[in-house]
């Protein structure tokens, strides 16, 4: 059934306040849908290509609020941006990424035009951990610099593919980050117990990375992992610098996430080391 609006109120050209068939509030968001458009005009839904809809109260009244803030030229480019990246990753956006996303790179850009300049100093971890989202976030830089004249810094592509992984998985920004300042502090440990400085660039370090992302989440999920009891007999008699601290990365891991961590982990860990380790 085609969904029609009746329009409240026309925000500006881009951006309108509807009710939609079911007499709730909503927000809408297209391309020139508030273009001639006035109080109690029907909006076709179906009909208007790019058309998002924010549904959350909440999210509305912050969405309004960022209106305010920023030219509404720079809405319409976001809009481009969160539909591109929506079509490159093949996924349907939690409605925050409008206030997240937009927020974030207006900030960035006010940033630039004062000459102020914020590193990311997980731009590589991110790259590692969530490789889709920071190749589409490379191109949504591009466009950024094509539609306003302004050049991103290079960590920033780190910053929206966070963003970008955050609306398409429904995880907080914080926990992510969390995740990625974890994943270097243990790498950090790894470098200190073992003596070694890891190739950034190496695949080791990309396997390390990965299998630390796969862990935490595993941790997160309170998933069980398969019992390796004999093969940890092994390890540990065979390799026991790499699987002490093993069980030294997973008692950090235990207590930022919060919840236990299986046995087997430390097995999976010590290959890990092992292929590091220059013993």
């Amino acid at each position: 059934m085609d969904r029609k609006y009746t329009i409240l109120k026309v925000l500006n050209n881009n951006v309108i306040i509807a009710r939609d068939p079911a007499l709730q509030e909503v927000v809408l968001i297209g391309k020139g849908i508030g273009f001639s458009k006035k109080s109690n005009d029907i909006l076709d839904g179906p009909s208007v290509d790019k058309l998002y809809i924010l549904h959350d109260m909440e999210e509305q009244q912050q969405y309004k609020q960022l209106l305010s803030q920023v030219d509404e030229s720079f809405i319409l480019v976001m809009n481009e941006v969160i539909f591109y990246s929506e079509n490159q990753l093949g996924v349907k956006f939690n409605e925050h990424i409008h206030i997240a996303l937009t927020d974030h790179i207006a900030f960035a850009l006010k940033r630039i035009q004062q000459g102020i300049d914020i590193t990311n100093p997980f731009s590589k971890e991110t790259e590692l951990l969530y490789p889709k989202e920071y190749t589409v976030a490379e191109e949504v830089v591009k466009l950024i610099e094509e539609e306003t004249g302004v050049h991103l810094p290079e960590g920033e592509i780190g910053f929206i593919a966070l963003h970008l992984h955050s609306a398409a998985t429904n995880r907080s920004i914080s926990k992510l980050n969390r995740n990625s300042q974890l994943i270097n502090s243990l790498i950090q440990l790894i470098e200190q117990h073992l003596d070694i400085s890891i190739d950034r660039s190496s695949m080791d370090y990309l396997r390390l990375v990965q299998h630390l992302r796969h862990g935490i989440d595993r941790i997160e999920r309170e998933e069980q992992v398969g019992n390796q009891d004999k093969l940890a007999k092994v390890l540990k008699e065979e390799y026991p610098v790499c699987y002490n601290l093993a069980w030294k990365l997973m008692k950090v891991m235990q207590q930022k996430v919060g919840k236990h961590v299986s046995d087997a982990e430390a097995v999976y860990l010590t290959m890990h080391l092992q292929r590091l380790s220059p013993q």
